[in-house]
C-alpha cells in the first residue's frame, strides 16, 4: 500500500482552498488541478508498506501530543511545477511533524530528509496565460482536529486518496 499521514479540512476551509484554485485556473490555459476531495495536507510521507505495518504506523500516530490548534492559509506560491498553498509558521504543526517522523523512523520507516515545508497542493503543470496575474488571496484560518493515515491509490484511472485510520487531537 502507498501511504501518508495527513491533515484532512472540513467543507468549509476545502471551499476556501478551492477559491484559491479557481484563481490560478483562471489564469491558466491547461494544469492538472487536485481534484477538491483529494484536498489535504501532508505531515508525512511513508510511501510503499505492507499492510502488516498500518498497527506500528498506527501507535506512532497514537502517541502524538498534540491538542487540537489553527492553522492559517496564506498565499500562493509555486516550486518546480506545483502550485500551492503556504501556511504560515506554526509550532504546533512543526512539533506534529516532529513527533510523527521520529517516530517513525525509530520504528524503521524511512522518511524524506528535506525540511518540513508545510502547503497544500492546488495543480502541477500549470501554464499561465501570457501576462495572467493571479489574485491575492486573503489569509484564513482552520482548526485541526485529527490527523489521517490515508491510502493513495488509482481508481478506474483517478488518483485516489482513502483515509483508513484516524487520530483525534
Amino acid at each position: 500500500m502507498r501511504l501518508f499521514i495527513a491533515i484532512n479540512f472540513d467543507d468549509k476551509t476545502k471551499a476556501r482552498l478551492l477559491q484559491c484554485q479557481e484563481s490560478l485556473r483562471q489564469a491558466s490555459v491547461d494544469g492538472n488541478f487536485t481534484r477538491p476531495e483529494n484536498l489535504h495536507l501532508t505531515l508525512v510521507f511513508l510511501g510503499e508498506a505492507p499492510p502488516g505495518r498500518v498497527p506500528e504506523i498506527q501507535r506512532v500516530m497514537e502517541s502524538a501530543p498534540a491538542g487540537p490548534f489553527s492553522l492559517q492559509f496564506e498565499g500562493i506560491g509555486k516550486f518546480g511545477d506545483t502550485w500551492w498553498v503556504g501556511i504560515r509558521q506554526n509550532p504546533m504543526l512543526t512539533g506534529l511533524y516532529d513527533h510523527l517522523s521520529q517516530g517513525l523512523k525509530a520504528a524503521g520507516f524511512s522518511i524524506e530528509s528535506r525540511p518540513f515545508k508545510p502547503h497544500l497542493t492546488l495543480a502541477r503543470e500549470v501554464i499561465l496565460r501570457p501576462g495572467a496575474s493571479l489574485e491575492k488571496s486573503a489569509p484564513f484560518v482552520t482548526q485541526v482536529a485529527a490527523i489521517h493515515l490515508m491510502k493513495s491509490e488509482r481508481i478506474n484511472g483517478k488518483l485516489t486518496y482513502t483515509s483508513i485510520y484516524e487520530k483525534k487531537l
